[in-house]
């Protein structure tokens, strides 16, 4: 593998010139990816109601640049990507159903882009069933369009190994050699450790190649992540002690990262869990889970399809790549969310397409037919139960943010109003609906002091929050206490005109 000459592309042979009817099958093939990404935007706009209302981690996103309320408190783990890609709505718009639009928009072309990427490593029909399997998934669908940046490090993944099998190909693909940075750099922007994991297998390779393949290469990816990460890493010496103290806060945040077999934790999150923390209860049906059993038969089948094709390589980076992207969230974290492992899925969408298109086309009259409705059947099941998760998980997460919702209105009505500050129990996510500030004294997000607390209730409304059957913090617990729900509110008595006024 370390000549170019050895390195083959589709059927195992370098692409030839091109011709009238090459061109028009590469036309049709792109028609096809287009259409797939189509149907996935359409998919998130109709099944994912845009107003689903914003979730606990999308407000902390949003509220980084928002027209609507303060910033809240931004641990360490998170990354600044996914403010900056909503910014061109939140920054003068508050309306959550246009984020929804537009995200599900950006991201039906995200996924365009990053199939388009891998024309010439494998058939167009391989990559539109890829993209067809891999957005069909309900976790796909489901944080699609939401504020988050598990989707977009699947979408970076995808282009930057197949830019670095392209720029393996053919070392004089500047185009592709562009790609590797570009897929590094929006990993790293989205989230720094992700992206570290997924490209170590890029990196191991890069090793074992000599020639100027290997300083390119390596020059594109590491620039991609330098460039992804950057503003990550001086953050961490600017406002978190520094990089290996932000990186011990996360893994704190985390749980502590270290040998933790959460594999059973990740099959109770496929049954539309957005987050397992603590992951107790039963398992979901064998119908649910069943897709994840199979998963590893069809990439073993696609793997063996791409050695008789001659292209083992183009079938084995992604698949290395895949494992050590899932391994932190398999074996290294005490908790689940199936958003975690969106990268993965992306990367092992192409064998498994592989191996069904292999299914279906395999010689033989008698066992075509029974195969084509044999994957059939199977697809067609598959597809039923994922958008059964999809539409309990997206009526299970409306109603809570629905209930943030009222809770706000219950806020704006006992005079809460911003500027404002809110404290206790789900302060983040119903602070950015009330459009107030938040703060934690202890836990995860602290980010104040009682005396700061009280301090800011002599100038501007303050109310902590508290499970209705809860205490509120020591420090409000004289304070008039109002219920609405399973919610207690204690609202700050309003200052004396001699300690300052409100507003």
């Amino acid at each position: 593998m370390a000549n170019s000459s050895n390195v083959t592309l589709v059927g195992g042979r370098h692409p030839g010139p091109p011709s009238v009817v090459g061109t028009s099958w590469r036309r049709r093939g792109e028609l096809v990816l287009a259409a797939v990404a189509a149907v996935f935007t359409l998919a998130q706009l109709a099944l994912v109601r845009p107003g689903m209302g914003l979730g606990w981690d999308e407000t902390v996103y949003v509220s980084q640049i928002s027209a609507h309320a303060p910033p809240a408190f931004f641990s360490a783990p998170r990354a600044r990507g996914v403010s900056l890609l909503v910014a061109p709505i939140t920054s003068w718009s508050s309306s959550t159903p246009l984020l929804r639009v537009y995200l599900a928009l950006l991201s039906g072309l995200g996924l365009y882009l990053a199939l388009r990427v891998w024309r010439g490593l494998f058939p167009a029909r391989v990559l539109a069933l890829a993209g067809a399997l891999f957005a069909s998934l309900w976790v796909t669908v489901f944080y699609g369009p939401q504020a988050m940046p598990n989707y977009w490090v699947a979408i970076g993944a995808l282009i930057c190994v197949g830019c670095f099998l392209r720029t393996w190909a053919d070392r004089y693909d500047r185009a592709a050699l562009g790609g590797v940075g570009a897929g590094a750099a929006l990993m790293a922007w989205m989230r720094p450790t992700d992206a570290i994991w997924t490209v170590l297998p890029l990196l191991a390779l890069l090793v074992c190649v000599r020639g100027r393949r290997r300083a390119a290469l390596l020059t594109a990816l590491v620039a991609g992540l330098v460039a992804g990460a950057g503003e990550w890493v001086v953050e961490a010496y600017v406002s978190y002690g520094g990089l290996g103290q932000r990186l011990s806060d996360a893994s704190h945040i985390q749980g502590g990262l270290g040998w933790n077999i959460a594999v059973g934790d990740q099959l109770r999150s496929l049954g539309g869990r957005a987050l397992c923390r603590p992951c107790t209860g039963a398992m979901p049906g064998v119908a649910v889970m069943a897709w994840w059993f199979v998963l590893p038969l069809l990439v073993a089948l696609g793997l063996a399809v791409a050695v008789r094709a001659r292209r083992t390589a183009a079938t084995l980076v992604p698949l290395a790549c895949a494992t050590t992207a899932a391994v932190p969230y398999l074996f290294l974290i005490g908790y689940a969310a199936p958003r975690f492992l969106l990268p993965a899925y992306a990367l092992l969408a192409i064998p498994v397409a592989d191996a069904f298109i292999h299914l279906v086309t395999v010689p033989g009259r008698a066992w075509r037919p029974v195969a084509v409705a044999l994957v059939a059947l199977v697809l067609a099941g598959h597809l039923a139960v994922q958008y059964a998760v999809l539409e309990k998980a997206v009526d299970r997460t409306t109603a809570a943010h629905r209930g943030w919702a009222r809770t706000a209105g219950e806020l704006h009505r006992l005079g809460v109003r911003p500027p404002c500050l809110l404290t206790g129990s789900e302060a983040i996510p119903i602070a950015f609906y009330t459009g107030c500030s938040s703060a934690q004294t202890s836990g995860h997000n602290a980010n104040a002091t009682r005396a700061g607390i009280l301090r800011t209730a002599t100038r501007i409304p303050v109310a902590a929050l508290a499970p209705a059957n809860g205490s509120p913090p020591a420090y409000a617990r004289d304070w008039p206490s109002h219920r609405y729900g399973d919610v207690r509110i204690h609202v700050a008595p309003a200052p004396t005109a001699g300690e300052g006024g409100r507003g």
